[in-house]
């Protein structure tokens, strides 16, 4: 049987591959959790000086967020695919937000059923 920390391990693990297959760039860090019917994946150092630079007013940090959502949002169908075919459980829903003050991402996928539950029976 395989461990739940294993399989945490390797949706972070595709998670940084899709980063720089999809975006080009992938994530300094990424940090899987298994939480009943929730998958949180968290990303820590996903924004370019660039964009640190453009957070600096109000109306930069809106626009790196909105396109980072809109990228992100683009590319949900892959993301889904790598969820299911690593746990064999569809994603019922899917949410993302991104801190610009530390560049940090958290994705949240909820799947359909308890998924932590077959690791603790």
């Amino acid at each position: 049987m395989i461990s739940k920390g294993s399989i945490e391990a390797e949706i972070s693990k595709a998670l940084t591959q899709w980063e720089k297959d999809y975006l080009g760039r992938g994530s300094v860090s990424v940090k899987s959790d298994i939480l009943r019917n929730m998958i949180i994946v968290t990303l820590r150092g996903i924004l370019t000086p660039a964009e640190y630079s453009l957070c600096e007013t109000k109306e930069g940090m809106i626009s790196i967020k909105r396109m980072r959502s809109d990228l992100i949002e683009s590319g949900i169908e892959g993301l889904k695919e790598i969820i299911l075919n690593i746990t064999g459980e569809e994603v019922k829903s899917f949410h993302t937000d991104i801190s610009t003050r530390d560049g940090e991402r958290v994705m949240v996928f909820k799947l359909y059923s308890d998924y932590e539950n077959k690791f603790t029976t």
